[in-house]
């Protein structure tokens, strides 16, 4: 039969192991909203208006900086490790664009791949896509300054 300190420490060292293995799991976090393509696929380019995509789709995250003329939805996930910093595994921006009457010009989907904007899905009326300069401004330089691009060749 086994001691009772023996079989205590065992114990102790096990629970002591596993609560190290536990915190060391990631934890998940999803901030934001970003419509899946089944709720878009519900918005048509020329017909819908602003009143018909917030019942589609919900409001949005936020609208356009400088005009009204493009909602954003934006969400972004996000893992943590242990004591690290939380590091963000995924970020999609869906991009809803109005004209002057309100209807919806094009709805596009991006996405943050090695620090650049990705387009991944576009449904465009027009070759000119407004709204891509704002999201490359707002995303594309995550991670990507540099002393040179400051400083400027000499």
């Amino acid at each position: 039969m086994a001691r009772p300190r023996a079989v205590h420490a065992k114990l102790a060292l096990t629970a002591i192991l596993s609560a190290g293995l536990l915190a060391c799991s990631p934890i998940q976090r999803s901030h934001g909203y970003a419509p899946s393509d089944e709720d878009l696929a519900g918005v048509t380019v020329g017909v819908d208006t602003r009143d018909s995509v917030a019942e589609l789709v919900g409001p949005p995250t936020m609208g356009g900086v400088m005009r009204d003329d493009a909602w954003y939805y934006v969400q972004s996930d996000w893992e943590t490790v242990g004591f690290r910093e939380p590091k963000e595994t995924e970020r999609q921006v869906v991009a809803i664009s109005f004209d002057k009457a309100g209807t919806v010009e094009n709805v596009e989907r991006f996405g943050l791949e090695d620090g650049r904007v990705i387009a991944l899905n576009r449904r465009v009326t027009e070759s000119n896509i407004k709204g891509v300069s704002f999201l490359r401004q707002m995303l594309g330089n995550i991670g990507q300054f540099n002393a040179e691009d400051i400083i400027g060749d000499r």
